[in-house]
């Protein structure tokens, strides 16, 4: 591992470090609830944040590219704080990062999209695409889809297109159902549990952007 990686996931690990203690205050807690201290979420989500941005240093070397990035990679971030804490996806991170990513495709500055010929088109469908997908889903599978999932369901497919969203689901979702059918035997969750959309999402974020 080069210094430029092992610095790149300190500095990823920091960023999940920050989550974590963001997601403890905020969205707003219960006020008779103190901030929740440091715990497995905390291990998790600078591990989560270590590996995403290691990897985006020894994948892309465009400056532009990796400040594009490292802004989508910190929100995923904090949203999986959210969600680990709360099974919240705050708008204040969905709806801007939607507005961001569609700037990023239309000006060509998303380094996920700008090698393809249909970069923009792709992006646009599958901004569209992805929320309707999810929709059907969880209709037919009985999960527990919220407003949340679809505004970042729409951010993913702007900023990674179809390629690399759809494998990135499809990768994130085999390794969620291994974890399902684990939490299934241990009888954490039962057979009609509602399924949340939230980490497969995130996941597939964070795996489509590093697909070729």
């Amino acid at each position: 591992m080069s210094i430029a990686t092992l610095a790149a996931a300190i500095a990823g690990a920091i960023v999940g470090i920050l989550a974590d203690r963001l997601s403890a205050r905020w969205p707003a807690h219960a006020a008779t609830s103190p901030p929740r201290g440091l715990g497995w979420r905390t291990v998790v989500l600078a591990l989560i944040g270590a590996a995403a941005f290691g990897a985006l240093q020894q994948q892309f070397t465009e400056p532009r590219d990796v400040a594009v990035l490292a802004i989508y990679f910190a929100a995923l971030v904090i949203l999986a704080a959210t969600d680990l804490d709360q099974k919240l996806l705050p708008d204040l991170i969905t709806l801007p990062l939607i507005g961001f990513a569609l700037v990023a495709v239309i000006l060509g500055w998303d380094p996920l999209l700008a090698d393809k010929q249909l970069g923009l088109i792709s992006g646009i469908v599958m901004g569209i695409v992805a929320p309707l997908f999810l929709i059907v889903t969880d209709r037919l599978l009985g999960g527990g889809l919220g407003f949340g999932d679809v505004k970042l369901a729409v951010g993913l497919g702007l900023m990674s297109g179809v390629t690399r969203l759809v494998g990135g689901f499809l990768i994130a979702s085999v390794g969620f159902s291994v974890v399902l059918v684990l939490l299934i035997a241990f009888r954490r969750i039962g057979l009609k549990s509602a399924i949340p959309f939230g980490p497969v999402l995130i996941c597939a974020g964070f795996i489509g952007a590093f697909l070729s």
